[in-house]
């Protein structure tokens, strides 16, 4: 009986329960109970779930004590130890790979560009500075985070404050796959905290956006009917990404990456003679890629990094960039409007926002609730899409600047 006791014992000795009762580890339980309600939001109330499910089931497997699938030290100061990764790496180790090398993030891109149509933002130029006009919040957010992260009560990043202040700034551009590669390159030890904001605001869009909406413009302004947009030709279509690409990379050469991807998969999708390519891209390869990248980030989220002043930063922060980001194209609209013989319904301008194509349609809504003969849907897929661009192009002006 007394063996018998002491190999029950010695077994539970060594398993996970015991592990919760060492150290600091009891923390995460806590960051157990954050994935259930993660997992929660994204199942029941269907909050991006389609990247918050794999988000929260990799922040629930690296936070079990015990099952060794991440090691945060393998990738500390920012470099990939591989010298680690020889033995003893968990499955997350190796699939995080594609996450600190910006693989996963491109190749997301590389699917959205194959389910977007540029046919609106090409037909009315116009609204690409309206998209452009929507990365305020990233700024604006980027200047707070320098100053937050002075307080005397925050957690002291040494020089490292202006990348940590990019990597909540980039949430304002609401495009999840960019604030990952940003993030995963400046800080990387914020990746999960900063991708569960980015993801959990552009899933929350249809809440935030419309009161900033109403209470930046009058009902005449959101009652503005648009003329209908001119037809785009094929050659348009093809011409854009090859342009656009060659005009960015040579511009901002550390955006030509995501911009890059961005426009091979519209290209795929245009053309007209690679329909294999760009059904593969937008389906089985955009699939595979998310769950790899969803699982990977919440990995990222330990109790030791997630559960502090910093997060909680982020959480205020990133919610200031995507107010900014809303503000931003709607005010430039309306200053526009000075100028224009044919006005702009300014509620377009907040789907400067690159949360495709969700942001375009908070502004029909709105815009059908004022003027239900109103029809701004495509109108306002112009500068959502620009905010796409825009979003990668603020991204790759960050890593330019103080990537390593």
């Amino acid at each position: 009986m007394e063996a018998i006791w002491k190999t029950v014992s010695e077994f539970f000795s060594g398993s996970g329960f015991a592990l919760f009762f060492t150290g600091d580890n009891w923390k995460c339980l806590i960051m157990i109970a954050i994935a259930c309600v993660l997992l929660y939001l994204a199942i029941v109330k269907k909050f991006e779930p389609l990247l918050l499910v794999p988000i929260a089931f990799g922040m629930l497997l690296t936070n079990l004590p015990g099952a060794g699938l991440f090691h945060e030290e393998y990738f500390s100061g920012g470099h990939v130890h591989w010298e680690n990764l020889t033995g003893g790496a968990g499955l997350l180790d190796y699939l995080y790979l594609g996450v600190k090398l910006g693989i996963y993030p491109c190749l997301i891109f590389m699917g959205v560009g194959a389910m977007t149509d540029f046919g609106p933002l090409i037909a009315n130029p116009k609204s690409l500075i309206l998209g452009a006009a929507a990365q305020l919040g990233i700024y604006i957010a980027f200047a707070l985070s320098i100053l937050a992260f002075q307080l005397p009560f925050m957690d002291k990043l040494g020089t490292n404050v202006q990348n940590i202040a990019a990597s909540i700034g980039i949430i304002g551009g609401a495009d999840g796959p960019t604030a990952i590669l940003v993030t995963s390159q400046l800080a990387p030890a914020f990746l999960g905290p900063i991708a569960v904001a980015a993801y959990s605001y552009m899933a929350l869009v249809p809440v935030i956006q419309p009161p900033i909406m109403k209470a930046l413009t009058t009902k005449k302004e959101r009652q503005i009917v648009m003329a209908q947009l001119r037809p785009v030709s094929q050659t348009e279509k093809i011409l854009f990404p090859i342009v656009v690409t060659i005009f960015v990379a040579l511009l901002v050469p550390s955006a030509a990456p995501l911009v890059g991807c961005l426009m091979l998969g519209n290209l795929f999708k245009e053309s007209g003679v690679t329909e294999r390519l760009s059904k593969t891209v937008q389906n089985e390869l955009c699939n595979i890629v998310t769950i790899f990248l969803g699982v990977c980030v919440g990995a990222t989220a330990t109790a030791s990094t997630f559960l502090t002043w910093t997060t909680l930063a982020i959480v205020v922060l990133g919610v200031l960039a995507f107010m900014g980001g809303t503000a931003g194209g709607i005010l430039l609209a309306k200053f526009m409007n000075l100028f224009l013989k044919n006005k702009i319904n300014p509620l377009i301008g907040s789907a400067g926002v690159s949360a495709v194509p969700m942001a375009a349609r908070v502004s029909q809504v709105v815009g059908q609730k004022e003027n239900p003969k109103n029809f701004l849907l495509m109108h306002a897929m112009g500068p959502n899409v620009a905010g796409v661009i825009g979003s990668a192009i603020a991204a790759g002006v960050f890593l330019s600047l103080f990537g390593r």
